[in-house]
């Protein structure tokens, strides 16, 4: 099942890049997902399948429109998601930092994912050990999640969907780095190149003829 939502869909943008999140069943990713999109944190139920959501925000100087799947991380699903990683430009491993098993599922089986799934060979790639809110309950150190980033050639962050920190911080670094990659702009470029000429034909076609009146 796919639901998508938008949010301030209508405007132009510069570029447009899709962005995964990937990882253990109840790591967080939804919550990222809602905390960056609306500005709220709320408890959510597992993903079933797949969900995305769009977001405009500006960064660099660009306006960019991000949309973002939210993948399930339940095994059952896993078949549903192989074909959502097409053409991603950056793509987010969330773990839990309470949970290690999280942590050693990003190398075991989801940067094997990523290789085996991803079409983009320049795809930019972020670990993001959630829930930092929760510090005394840490199984993971941060130090071990910058040294397996390292490893899996990625950017790194720790985030609290639960209080928003760094929550903007993981998208906004994401894209910077995707805008860096020249592959990655350009395919970023002409899908929003395209999207600015959809919709001037739209206006174009809504707009009334001149002089068609009694004839």
């Amino acid at each position: 099942m796919v639901i998508g939502s938008t949010s301030n869909q209508g405007h132009n943008y510069d570029l447009s890049f899709k962005i995964l999140l990937i990882g253990d069943s109840g790591v967080g990713k939804s919550s990222i997902l809602v905390s960056f999109i609306s500005n709220s944190v709320e408890d959510l139920a597992p993903t079933i399948g797949v969900d995305f959501k769009i977001k405009l925000l500006t960064v660099g100087g660009k306006q960019l429109k991000l949309t973002v799947w939210d993948t399930a991380g339940q095994e059952r699903f896993r078949t549903l998601t192989s074909s959502y990683y097409r053409g991603a430009q950056g793509i987010i491993l969330v773990y839990d930092v309470t949970r290690r098993e999280t942590f050693t599922n990003l190398s075991d089986i989801w940067a094997k994912e990523v290789d085996l799934y991803s079409t983009n060979q320049d795809c930019v790639k972020m670990l993001v050990g959630n829930k930092v809110d929760r510090d005394s309950e840490r199984a993971v150190s941060r130090e071990e999640g910058i040294a397996l980033a390292k490893e899996l050639g990625s950017l790194f962050l720790e985030c609290s969907a639960k209080t928003r920190e760094n929550v903007v911080q993981c998208f906004e670094e994401l894209a910077l780095k995707i805008m860096e990659v020249p592959s990655l702009l350009e395919e970023g470029s002409n899908l929003g190149k395209r999207n600015i000429l959809k919709q001037k034909q739209e206006q174009e076609h809504q707009a009334p003829p001149a002089g068609d009146c009694c004839s």
